[in-house]
C-alpha cells in the first residue's frame, strides 16, 4: 500500500460513512450497501487506479438505482 492508496481509501471511506448513515436514516438498502462497500473495499484492493474506479462506481450506484 502506498500513500495514494491510503489517501483515496480514507476519502472513499468517509463518503461511505455518509452514504451508510443516509441510507440508514431513510431505510434504503442501496445507499446503505454502497456505504458499506465504500468503507470496506479499499482494504482488499491494492492498486490506486482500481480504488478510484471502484470507488467512483460505488458512489454513482445510488443515483441510478433507487430502491
Amino acid at each position: 500500500m502506498d500513500d495514494n492508496s491510503l489517501l483515496w481509501g480514507m476519502v472513499f471511506g468517509s463518503f461511505g460513512l455518509g452514504y451508510f448513515s443516509y441510507g440508514k436514516k431513510l431505510k434504503r438498502m442501496v445507499p446503505m450497501g454502497c456505504g458499506i462497500g465504500l468503507m470496506v473495499f479499499p482494504y482488499f484492493v491494492p492498486d490506486t487506479l482500481w480504488i478510484l474506479v471502484i470507488g467512483v462506481a460505488l458512489m454513482a450506484v445510488p443515483f441510478f438505482v433507487r430502491y
